[in-house]
């Protein structure tokens, strides 16, 4: 049995026993046993129940809430439950950013306009300031202040430079590589908040310019990966490419991820593969989950992993998996990826090498 202040310590995550003392008001503890001496005692399960009051918290859930979720939990004596409640809590949380990302596209409509397309700055500023002072979304903007902010587009080319350095956050304290490839990221998926979620590893940049320098070899893990490989320039640079999952009938994350269970010949390929080379991953998280347990297992060691593959549960826990290994990566926190953000991050990583126009020079002559 733990005291009050045992069980503080024993969960963690900032609880005090003040705290503990007002979920007891409100019913979400039940009422502990009391030692002779009439102090409070906790068991085991209370330690469980209230870790699950505080995941439900992180989790955005009121105290009301959580107190309803635990009693219909145990009346059902399962998790069963649970779900419809975790389904609605996600919608209400999406819902909450769609009406964010709404006011943060008006706000990129206004901040992220260069010198040529601020004729009107005037009214820019303010509606700038009544997004900020009312948080509205973008229906808040009317159609004719759009139609007059975006008469000047048609007179240049979009000056992207310029709207990166209004958009993105500080980045003064990054490597000039790798704000090189967040900028090129962003720029391959209009999403300014991917800069925020992409985790290098401390070693990365180093060890990708020096295995292209020495010709390594690239591993796409599907066909769709490896055909958007900057294949010029790993050639100028001596480095081959080869596909995992050679099968140029795999489409999309979900067949790529079928095609690699179904076929352990993949599986078997892919420990010949990990040694020395760089691999791209933009598709299955499978393989990514595989590859980060062959390099546990076996200690082999890659060049580098670029691992951005599709998901929305294997996905983030493959990253994770990854960001844990000894090993060089790249890769974006989350459900964001996808075959073409992969291929950027090699591009980018190969242009810092050879860059135009010095790129092409191998086909003269040709």
């Amino acid at each position: 049995m733990l005291t009050i202040k045992q069980l503080t310590e024993t969960v963690g995550q900032g609880i005090t026993p003040r705290m503990v003392r007002h979920y007891h008001q409100i019913g979400l503890l039940p009422s502990p046993e009391r030692s002779t001496s009439n102090y409070r005692l906790y068991s085991e399960a209370d330690v469980h129940r209230l870790q699950r009051i505080v995941a439900l918290k992180q989790q955005g859930f009121q105290l009301t809430h959580i107190k309803q979720m635990l009693t219909n939990q145990a009346a059902s004596k399962g998790t069963d439950t649970l779900l419809p409640q975790f389904q609605q809590q996600y919608q209400t949380v999406l819902q909450q950013l769609i009406k964010l990302r709404q006011t943060a596209m008006a706000l990129e409509g206004l901040l992220g306009r260069d010198r040529g397309c601020q004729s009107t700055q005037a009214a820019a500023i303010a509606q700038l300031r009544l997004l900020e002072t009312e948080t509205q979304a973008a229906q808040s903007i009317s159609e004719a202040l759009w139609n007059h902010l975006d008469a000047a587009t048609a007179d240049h080319p979009e000056n992207f430079s310029e709207a990166l350095q209004n958009l993105l956050p500080d980045l003064s304290q990054r490597p000039e590589i790798e704000v090189n490839v967040l900028s090129h990221l962003v720029l391959a998926c209009g999403d300014v908040s991917l800069a925020a979620f992409a985790k290098f590893s401390r070693d990365a940049i180093k060890a990708a310019r020096d295995s292209l320098s020495a010709g390594c070899t690239v591993v796409g893990d599907i066909p769709a990966v490896s055909n958007q490989l900057d294949q010029t320039r790993l050639t100028h640079l001596g480095c081959r490419w080869t596909t995992l999952i050679d099968n140029p009938h795999i489409n999309d994350a979900a067949e790529a991820e079928q095609t690699f269970w179904q076929e352990p010949d993949w599986q078997e390929r892919l420990t010949s593969l990990i040694d020395g080379n760089i691999w791209v991953i933009g598709y299955a998280p499978s393989v990514l989950m595989k590859l980060c347990k062959a390099i546990a297992q076996h200690r082999e060691r890659p060049a580098l992993i670029i691992g951005l593959p599709i998901g929305f549960s294997h996905a983030p826990a493959a990253k994770r998996q990854l960001m844990q290994l000894e090993v060089p990566y790249i890769t974006v926190e989350g459900t964001l990826g996808g075959g073409l953000l992969a291929a950027v991050v090699l591009h980018r990583l190969a242009a810092s090498l050879i860059e135009k126009p010095d790129c092409h020079c191998y086909l003269q002559g040709q």
